[in-house]
């Protein structure tokens, strides 16, 4: 777990980021193992806040989360004064702050190798040692992280394959292991009574309150537990079922994963046994895991990816500008392309924050391929509106589309959105889902309503331009543009 040496502290603060959870949490279990009182604190950095809408389902997902966490917080101290201290602001001055009121020796937190989040710490360690008060970082939020996972040469993987493979022949038990966090009686201090004061409420933080339940997101541990059950029930049909949109096949346990509500490790120790006996679904859910560890890694050795390819070469290809290409890329946010895959999946993002894996690669493939748009608008998108955001994933994710990342599919590997809709909605079911005025259209035509007769669009009710879009784009004549757009790639490769 850690190779460190601590020494004995009287008190620590246990800082809780993206970890909200008791149990399994490393950073926890140190304190614990190292401190005589423990005292739990949480803040709504406004430095991460500030430009979000104000109906954000994520920092509704959040409060949610701490309320649930202060709850158990002061269960498994058994006293009602040791609550988790919440606070609304600046790290370097409220985490800070903090630690020298409550007199803590030393801070407790886990990893964050966003860049940003790197300078945030990078800040607070040194204005707690100013103040004499220790700050240590804790691997948590993945398995395998930085430079645990090299190739025989020392460097860092950049293709997936045979990282996973050296992720697996690595693996112990004590990687999955759990991280335990039992309090001895008493060690959970109360708070003391001049630094209590309530959670900060939504309102005072400038947001709004989003009725989750509505949306079928459920905050908080217990939620990610009851998650876990049902998924341990279907995980040996996750390779089978997880691409169709419309079947009941991912675990829908990346927001919690996000969020740490959930473990990683609980995560493969469910998945790693089964996998390891030749169960393709564990498989399968395990390499979307390591998927995981693998993007995280990319983070850390190659911070210039979260900001421009990660293949030099591919900066220099010419996007789409100007009034032509806001114009196509507001009708892929407002799906509104007349491709009825694409446009339901932008539905379902906007919507519900949630989007299905497969039409993820759907929807950035289109953006990027068939409207000439760069991918970093899409990225951006996705970072304002998925519940389950992370910068190392989404980037990943979107320069896989662009094949501008690491073990990218190539650049003349262009999704057809016709065939990927027929293949893995064949009967329309999510599109109808999320586009009712398609429900008339029968299976064949529901896929490309352009394409069917004047009659069965007038059966359906459909009249296209009004009450659909006609497609803004001939993907065929898209595809020969990209092929065009990157053939500025192949050129650099022989120069």
């Amino acid at each position: 777990m850690t190779n460190r040496h601590f020494t004995h502290f009287a008190t620590v603060l246990v800082w809780f980021r993206r970890d909200l959870r008791l149990d399994d949490h490393t950073a926890l279990h140190m304190a614990l193992q190292h401190g005589d009182k423990v005292f739990g604190c949480f803040l709504f950095d406004s430095d991460i806040l500030k430009g979000l809408p104000a109906k954000d389902r994520r920092v509704s997902f959040i409060h949610a989360s701490i309320s649930e966490l202060d709850q158990k917080w002061r269960a498994s101290a058994g006293h009602p004064d040791a609550g988790l201290i919440t606070r609304h602001g600046h790290a370097a001055t409220e985490i800070v702050q903090l630690a020298k009121q409550l007199g803590v020796q030393a801070v407790f937190t886990h990893h964050d190798d966003e860049p940003t989040a790197l300078s945030r710490d990078a800040q607070v360690l040194g204005e707690l040692a100013n103040a004499g008060i220790a700050f240590h970082t804790f691997k948590d939020h993945v398995v395998f992280e930085r430079s645990e996972v090299l190739t025989q040469s020392g460097t860092a993987y950049g293709v997936f394959t045979p990282y996973k493979n050296a992720w697996l022949k690595k693996i112990t038990p004590a990687d999955m292991a759990e991280r335990h966090t039992r309090p001895k009686p008493g060690q959970l201090a109360p708070v003391p009574p001049a630094l209590r004061q309530p959670m900060p409420t939504l309102p005072s933080m400038g947001f709004e309150a989003v009725d989750l339940a509505s949306l079928h997101i459920h905050p908080g541990s217990d939620a990610a537990q009851t998650l876990v059950k049902d998924f341990a029930k279907r995980m040996a049909h996750y390779e089978d079922t997880r691409n169709f949109p419309a079947v009941k096949g991912p675990s829908y346990l990346s927001v919690h994963l996000r969020f740490g509500t959930v473990s990683v490790r609980q995560m493969v120790r469910l998945a790693y046994p089964s996998a390891m006996a030749g169960d393709a679904g564990a498989q399968t859910w395990l390499s979307e895991l390591i998927w995981r560890d693998f993007y995280h890694q990319i983070m850390h050795h190659h911070p210039h990816a979260m900001t421009r390819a990660f293949k030099p070469e591919y900066d220099a290809i010419e996007w789409e500008k100007g009034k032509q290409a806001k114009g196509l890329f507001q009708a892929w946010c407002d799906g509104q392309t007349g491709y009825p895959l694409v446009d339901a999946a932008m539905a379902q993002i906007n919507q519900t924050g949630y989007m299905h894996n497969r039409l993820r690669m759907v929807v950035a493939s289109f953006l990027v391929k068939d409207l000439g748009i760069d991918w970093r608008w899409g990225e951006s998108y996705f970072a304002l509106h998925l519940n389950d955001f992370d910068l190392a994933a989404n980037n990943g994710g979107w320069q896989w589309a662009s094949s501008s990342g690491c073990d990218a599919q190539p650049y003349f590997r262009i999704f057809n959105p016709i065939n990927q809709s027929e293949k893995f909605d064949p009967q329309g079911k999510f599109i109808k889902r999320y586009l009712p005025q398609l429900a008339g259209l029968s299976d064949k035509d529901i896929h490309a309503p352009w394409l069917a007769k004047p009659l069965a669009l007038q059966a359906a009710g459909i009249e296209l331009g009004k009450n659909y879009p006609l497609p803004v784009v001939d993907h065929a004549h898209a595809r020969a543009k990209t092929l065009l757009r990157y053939s500025v790639v192949s050129k650099k490769k022989t120069v």
